[in-house]
């Protein structure tokens, strides 16, 4: 059985907007787009950069420091120069409340 972290209230990120928190010892970025909720390790594979800075776009987000693009739900690396995927988490409201599950997606 896997366990939940309260974020906070769901009025606590706007669209476009996100956020960062540490999930079990790793920094996980929170994103809101398209009206969902997206949580993935706050990092590059690439160079090991923080990624929640960059640029988000069709639900991907884009590195800032040199154009490694991830997917925002399975945090699958899509094109060069990152190869590596990075650590996605289920999001979910719950009484009006964001949770991020605590251990990363299969």
């Amino acid at each position: 059985m896997s366990d939940w972290m309260l974020v906070g209230p769901e009025s606590m990120l706007a669209e476009g907007e996100h956020m960062t928190l540490e999930v079990e010892g790793v920094e996980v970025a929170l994103f809101k787009t398209d009206g969902k909720l997206f949580a993935i390790e706050d990092v590059c594979s690439h160079d090991g950069a923080e990624i929640a800075s960059g640029h988000i776009e069709a639900r991907t987000i884009i590195c800032p420091r040199h154009g490694a693009r991830f997917c925002l739900e399975t945090g699958k690396a899509l094109c060069a120069p990152a190869y590596t995927d990075v650590a996605a988490y289920e999001v979910r409201i719950l009484d009006g409340q964001i949770e991020v599950q605590t251990t990363p997606k299969p």
